[in-house]
């Protein structure tokens, strides 16, 4: 059977794995002599790499199918944490106070606030998210969902090996309440040790990035770290200082985990420790994907608001 012959930019999935995963071909190398393409997820944030006699090109009607289920999810995340944020579940409850004689005091003070926001008085800000990414396409649509989600976030593309290099700086420069750092990883086939780093494509570099803002700033609470990508170290991410991280199970996880995880912290009250579990809810892979640490929101409510803006 004559092999197909496939190119940079095409959409193909790899026989040896029963096709189970789309990627696209952003690159070819030559190892011994052989044509070696280059591999990432679609809407998954993965790497491979594959010879051409694996691959198999993609259909447009399968790729539409792709396009609209990925579409669908996200619409649905976006639309689920909008209807949270209109029924108040985001940090708005009262923390309860045991001592006694200041209980009815506080509660009176509660009901003059929520007076005051029901009249509309009130406004918030949320927390700035800085998401630094190895992947200049996955960014522009995390971006595009940032803006969505009404949140404030600068971007950066910078490959995986530069990012330790390159984030302190960053962080300075922008000054954000939350850090980002994914891309694409990947492990090695056929590993047994799933906590040595050199059995991960990227891993090393999302650990290096984050020991760099830890070694800058080792407040969790104070700069809340996501790192990681597809089947990335999870253990060696949250050792080395992150609040988030991918990926417990070594699953694949989707592009737009991290900024569902970082819009639950920066639209929860800075008063509230987001529950962990609330966190990994937001996201569209779930608890096989995501985990991390007790973290206290960034969402800061003020008052009065200006009538004049």
């Amino acid at each position: 059977m004559e092999v197909a012959k496939v190119k940079i930019g095409d959409i193909v999935v790899r026989k040896s794995y029963g096709g189970d995963i789309t990627f696209k071909i952003i690159d070819v190398v030559i190892r011994d002599n052989e044509d070696v393409f280059l591999l990432k997820g679609i809407n998954l944030r993965i790497e491979a790499d594959s010879l051409s006699e694996d691959l198999q090109l993609v259909s447009e009607d399968v790729i539409y199918e792709i396009d609209r289920v990925f579409n669908k999810k996200v619409n649905a995340s976006i639309k689920k944490i909008l209807m949270n944020r209109v029924k108040g579940t985001r940090g708005d409850k009262s923390a309860a106070i045991d001592f006694k004689g200041k209980v009815k005091e506080m509660q009176l003070k509660q009901d003059k606030y929520k007076e005051y926001k029901n009249k509309g008085m009130t406004f918030g800000r949320p927390g700035k998210i800085l998401h630094v990414d190895g992947d200049a396409e996955y960014l522009e649509v995390c971006l595009k969902t940032y803006k969505q989600l009404s949140l404030d976030a600068v971007g950066r593309v910078i490959s995986e090996k530069d990012q330790a290099n390159e984030i302190v700086d960053l962080v300075k420069e922008v000054k954000p309440d939350i850090v980002v750092i994914t891309g694409h990883d990947g492990m090695v086939k056929g590993i047994t040790d799933y906590i040595n780093l050199n059995n991960y494509r990227n891993s090393k570099f999302f650990v290096d990035a984050v020991v760099a803002l830890r070694t800058y700033n080792s407040n969790y609470d104070d700069l809340v770290i996501f790192a990681g990508a597809c089947q990335s170290c999870y253990e060696a991410i949250l050792d080395a200082g992150a609040n988030f991280a991918s990926s417990p199970e070594r699953v694949l996880i989707h592009c737009l985990d991290p900024v569902l995880v970082s819009e639950k912290i920066a639209y929860t009250n800075i008063e509230s420790v987001v529950a962990i579990e609330d966190v990994i809810e937001n996201t569209i892979t779930g608890i096989s994907g995501i985990g991390g640490l007790q973290t206290r929101g960034k969402y800061r409510e003020g008052f009065p608001k200006s009538k004049y803006i």
